[in-house]
């Protein structure tokens, strides 16, 4: 049975991701990319979906964990009946290896011994192709340097250090690690038609990728609030972006479920316009203009074409299809089924999109990137396109499986695609139909206030025709439609306040309204409530607003990692991880209370100064 997800930990190269369970056991690795099909998968079953563990034999070992300072480096220290050990977990980034180039995907697993002298055992299920693929197995190395070689169809894998022996279908080793001793051990993916990779030098992959990550950090500029927190997250959007291709995944993995034991299972394993864009947002104002740029050019570069075929979400490198099935050979966290792979998301419409780029696009012209030809004359067709669908329900930004809908969100966020459209004309030179983008975003604005705000309640509401209120809303003061303190943006917030709060969380909607189009209930939504952070604190409600920060903050779990929502009854995180848009909205609430609190870094507090605009 997987560990709890906030069990996990994650280490990555910036291609890929591996995660590690607080019992010493990779049950997550796909290769040579995110979206690659798995390796090990005991995370969407058990052991024999594959897992690698490393740990002291002692079962009664007791482990605390930690990342050494700003990196994905992870130190799990065991302490034991007969002595104390650590294991150092990393995976190199290409930089550290030899070819550097993403075809081959390493992890390194150093055992160095602190006190006494404690046994150790490891063992070792490969399971190729989403754990349908038993892979055939064998000894290559030499007495002196072992090495197991596993290949099926296009995988291979190579594993170095003690010496693994067949039990079955698992490969296991016992070895002891005394004090100053070090046993490293090494895994390296590649594909079967390629010669077997070399081994790393382990001591300079380590120094190499942990001098990386820090160099990079080193960068940010901090928001003077959750420094500590802000650097992490910062960290985690770093590592879900692609190195070669500069796509941000929403997540880590595929099919956590939100929903333990149900339906509401999903890939995140793409790169979603909206999560994209806001990540964009949060690196640039904390200082990372190179990423944001890479960003940019992938942008252009996916979107590019007809603008009546946007998507919603692509591949790592802009791939458009990403058909949704579901893998009959991995039973499901919990049994939480189905496990499915692609997202049939990417065929929706949801107008919100528009927005989410323009906005982006707007951000990156004025942090000093090149807003050429061929980006502003693809931002003007993407405006004619919204403008041909003004009038068209749409699925909206949580993906509605149910009927199309006038989302009240998603006319906001056309409503910015023009603002900033209109914003580009008046204040950055560029050349448009500006009048009559004056009188689409001034008509969209009368349509919201009609049909999406309800003068009885007080409030906005979900979609026209609903009382209902959506968590999206939060964003309308983010965008700048209305005031933080607007007394409609202050009506909404207090029915999401009423309707939507449980256990001290944010909900992104009510599922039990069944507009979704999907059985189940699910958890609160982290991001959701980081953005109700950012609202109280840009409301005049700091101390709310601390107070809801800290009690998120309390679910990060030993090494400071979010998923996507958290089990308001138990506290479990649940559903896809590490998430961005968690990350992300966790740095725009530190920057909205760094702000109230009048201590923001200069350059901080930009995401929070946007807005005031139409």
């Amino acid at each position: 049975m997987p560990r709890s997800i906030e069990g996990y930990a994650v280490i990555g190269d910036c291609r890929t991701a591996a995660l590690v369970g607080d019992d010493g056991s990779i049950d997550w690795l796909c290769a040579p990319r995110f979206d690659s099909a798995s390796v090990f998968g005991a995370l969407l079953g058990d052991v024999e979906q594959g897992a690698w563990l490393l740990r002291p034999a002692d079962a009664a070992a007791v482990a605390s964990r930690h990342y050494e300072t700003d990196t994905f480096t992870l130190v799990t220290r065991w302490s034991t009946a007969q002595g104390v050990v650590e294991v150092i977990d990393l995976m190199p980034l290409g930089n550290a290896t030899p070819d550097g180039d993403g075809r081959r995907t390493d992890v390194i697993r150093r055992v160095r011994g602190v006190s006494g002298r404690v046994p150790m055992v490891q063992e070792l299920r490969v399971r190729f192709d989403y754990a349908a693929t038993l892979p055939w197995v064998r000894q290559v190395g030499t007495v002196d340097a072992p090495e197991l070689l596993a290949v099926a169809g296009p995988d291979a894998l190579v594993v170095r250090g003690p010496r693994l022996t067949a039990t079955g279908h698992a490969h296991r080793s016992a070895f002891d690690v005394g004090a100053g001793d070090t046993v490293d051990v090494q895994l390296a993916w590649f594909a079967a038609h390629l010669p077997m990779p070399a081994a790393l030098d382990v001591d300079a992959a380590i120094a190499t990728t942990a001098s990386w990550w820090r160099g990079w950090v080193s960068a940010c500029i901090e928001p003077g609030a959750y420094d500590a927190e802000v650097r992490r997250s910062l960290l985690v959007l770093r590592l879900l972006t692609h190195e070669d291709t500069g796509g941000i995944v929403a997540a880590a993995t595929t099919s956590l479920p939100e929903d333990f034991g149900g339906a509401r299972n999903w890939d995140y394993r793409y790169v979603w316009l909206r999560d994209a864009a806001l990540t964009l947002e949060s690196l640039i104002h904390h200082g990372f203009t190179h990423e944001a740029e890479a960003w940019r050019q992938w942008l252009l570069r996916a979107i590019a074409g007809d603008p009546a075929d946007v998507q919603i979400m692509y591949g790592l490198a802009g791939e458009r299809r990403l058909p949704e099935w579901e893998v009959a050979s991995l039973p499901g966290y919990e049994a939480s089924v189905p496990v499915r792979v692609g997202n049939a998301a990417s065929e929706q419409y949801q107008a919100d999109v528009f927005g989410e780029v323009m906005i982006a696009l707007d951000v990156t012209r004025h942090a000093g990137a090149d807003d050429d030809a061929f980006s502003w004359s693809l931002q003007l067709a993407l405006l004619a396109e919204a403008e041909r669908h003004l009038d068209r329900p749409d699925s909206g930004i949580w993906e509605i499986r149910g009927p199309e809908r006038h989302f009240t969100h998603s006319r906001v966020m056309l409503w910015a695609a023009f603002d900033r459209a209109v914003c580009a004309v008046e204040h950055d030179g560029r050349t448009g139909p500006v009048d009559r983008w004056r009188d689409v975003r001034a008509a969209l604005a009368e349509r919201i206030e009609r049909g999406g705000f309800d003068p009885a309640l007080g409030s906005y509401v979900q979609f026209e025709g609903t009382t209902e209120v959506d968590a999206a809303l939060l964003q309308l003061a983010q965008v700048g439609y209305v005031a933080y303190d607007d007394p409609r943006m202050l009506g909404t917030v207090a029915r999401i306040e009423e309707m939507l709060i449980r256990g001290g969380l944010v909900c992104r909607y009510r599922t039990e309204m069944e507009i979704d189009g999907v059985p189940g209930d699910e958890s609160a939504f982290l991001a959701c409530s980081f953005w109700l952070v950012e609202q109280y604190a840009h409301s005049g409600r700091l101390d709310d607003a601390t107070e809801l920060m800290d009690r998120l903050l309390a679910r990060t779990g030993d090494v400071g990692l979010l998923a996507e929502q958290a089990d308001p009854r138990t506290g479990r995180q649940a559903g896809n991880t590490p998430q961005a848009l968690s990350h992300l909205a966790l740095v725009r609430a530190a920057d909205a209370i760094a702000h109230a609190r009048g201590d923001a870094a200069p350059g901080a507090s930009a995401s929070v100064a946007r807005g005031a605009r139409g």
